[in-house]
């Protein structure tokens, strides 16, 4: 072998030891250093980093959301009632040393122990509401009281609680059929509350209606009447007044209309020609 041949395969192994020698952690991701074994980091930040080939080794863990699917379960209510529950869980790494020592960093089987504690924290939940309550009560609510619970059991796996929803809440259908007609009945007695509440309101503003009723035509027919009365009076006055400027001539204006009104209504009539009724036939200038 050649100089040249030793030179280059002595740099080709120093590149090979260095390349050994340095590893990467994306942003997306957890990492554990070991040696010979033994874990001796964890806590990395995402970049470059070292280690010695041979004596330390490097395992890397998904650090994004995961999400466990769980399967419909049923659980008792306080009414002990079944319901069908499908629900689903946003999870992540927290503690990736505790993640890896007690569930060997396998997903899986990280799931698969999560999935007992949702089902005991869903269990003790549902068991304190009966199921209107549960139909009722907003999702948000049993959504922190469920984080509340398990982020502690959580915690001793090494994963941190993000989310966890309840996705729909189901009757079996031996529950279905006396729950809706439990509700049905309720509703209808609300309704007949509220159409009996509307009618004496309705009877109310009636009664009042007729009563403002009575009392404005009463007040109009008042009004009228003095007016009318007013009216007559001044009318009286009037005639009265006129009347008296000329008594001779206004007494002639009645016997005209009389003679208007007799003659134009018959043809015949029988009076002494002396009386007061043809007293202006008499008179002549």
């Amino acid at each position: 072998m050649t100089q040249n041949n030793k030179i280059l395969l002595g740099i080709a192994a120093l590149l090979l030891i260095g390349m050994m020698s340095i590893f990467t952690v994306n942003e997306t991701e957890r990492a554990i250093k070991f040696r010979l074994g033994e874990i001796v980091k964890s806590d990395y930040e995402p970049g470059l980093h070292f280690k010695i080939p041979f004596i330390n080794n490097v395992k890397k863990f998904d650090a994004r959301i995961q999400t466990m699917d769980s399967k419909p379960e049923r659980f008792l209510t306080a009414e002990k009632k079944n319901v069908i529950v499908d629900s689903f869980v946003k999870w992540r790494i927290g503690d990736v040393t505790t993640f890896y020592t007690v569930v060997a960093g396998d997903i899986d089987q990280a799931n698969l122990r999560l999935d007992q504690i949702i089902k005991d924290a869903f269990r003790s939940e549902f068991s304190k509401r009966d199921i209107r309550q549960l139909v009722s009560t907003d999702r948000w609510e049993i959504r922190e009281i469920l984080i509340e619970k398990s982020k502690d059991f959580a915690a001793n796996l090494g994963m941190e609680i993000v989310d966890v929803q309840v996705k729909r809440i189901d009757l079996p259908s031996e529950v279905s059929s006396s729950v809706f007609r439990r509700m049905e009945a309720e509703r209808e007695r609300v309704a007949r509350e509220f159409r009996s509440q509307g009618s004496e309101a309705a009877e109310r503003i009636r009664a009042d209606a007729d009563r403002q009723q009575v009392v404005t035509l009463a007040n109009a027919y008042r009004e009228a009447e003095k007016l009318r009365g007013e009216g007559d009076a001044k009318s009286a006055e009037i005639y009265a007044r006129a009347y008296g400027e000329d008594p001779e001539f206004f007494a002639f204006q009645r016997s005209l209309g009389a003679y208007k009104k007799t003659f134009s209504s018959s043809d015949m009539m029988v009076l002494d020609p002396d009386s007061d009724f043809f007293q202006y036939f008499k008179k002549q200038k």
